[in-house]
């Protein structure tokens, strides 16, 4: 039922987009930005300006903002950015582009494995690592048997269960108070939050563009996630001279070089 209303809302915004024609628009770059942040973050507005000038844009508000607080699970956010990319290309797009920072970098790794109809893909300073929650002790104290325990409620039929639980970013932590269904979608240490899982599972190669900033305290380096995703020869690791919040913005060129390659 949670799941289902959230694509219900999903699908009545696009009497919006069925009002929009984008006959002959050559891209839309959906740019996704990270845990606890906002559409319109500062760290994003260089690379999203520039972005701008060559394909469309749009900036959805993700359930990790500041405001949304995991409001619904990652298998629907999903379905919801399915909806949206179905939307444009049924306008005229001829290529939809998922492209995100830190938690949006992860979101598109998972896009592309769990829906599979990117035609490339952006990760810039790629975060959110359930695996090493889970698995490293003394991250998160107690944060293993929150995720059993809600897995344990869903199993149960009781996935509406609220449960409370330490959230880590950056080294920042920050208590919420979220759904068992919403917590274990993206704490599941083999769900889609884990990078290393979802790069071995896209459902297609395509032009992958993976990012980090050379000081980023969460750099983890090529072979941890880029090299284990389907060859493609427009797919590109890079490194850049800044730390995690700053990659954006100090990547901002590149991106755009390689942006312009993939959408010709």
């Amino acid at each position: 039922m949670f799941q289902t209303v959230a694509i219900f809302l999903s699908a009545i915004s696009l009497i919006f987009f069925s009002s929009i024609s984008y006959a002959n628009q050559n891209c839309v770059v959906f740019l996704m930005h990270g845990k606890w942040g906002m559409p319109d973050s500062k760290f994003l507005k260089v690379l999203s300006d520039k972005i701008e000038t060559i394909c469309i844009i749009n900036k959805p508000e993700m359930p990790w903002s500041r405001n949304k607080n995991y409001n619904q699970t990652y298998e629907s956010l999903l379905q919801e950015l399915k909806i949206k990319s179905d939307s444009y290309r049924k306008q005229g797009v001829r290529k939809v582009i998922f492209a995100g920072h830190s938690f949006g970098a992860n979101a598109s790794m998972a896009y592309q494995a769990y829906i599979g109809d990117a035609d490339a893909l952006v990760a810039i300073a790629p975060g959110h690592a359930p695996y090493h929650m889970y698995y490293t002790y003394g991250a998160v104290p107690g944060h293993a048997a929150i995720v059993d325990n809600a897995k344990k409620n869903i199993d149960s039929g009781k996935p509406e269960t609220l449960m409370k639980f330490t959230d880590l970013n950056t080294g920042v932590k920050k208590d919420f108070e979220i759904r068992a269904d919403v917590l274990f979608s993206y704490y599941n240490p083999d769900g889609l939050g884990h990078m290393q899982k979802t790069a071995r599972e896209f459902k297609k190669p395509v032009p992958f563009l993976y990012i980090e900033g050379e000081r980023d305290q969460i750099k983890v380096g090529k072979n941890y996630a880029f090299d284990k995703t389907p060859n493609h020869t427009l797919s590109k690791y890079q490194t850049v001279v800044a730390d995690h919040v700053m990659t954006p913005e100090v990547s901002s060129d590149l991106v755009i070089e390689w942006l312009n390659k993939v959408i010709k």
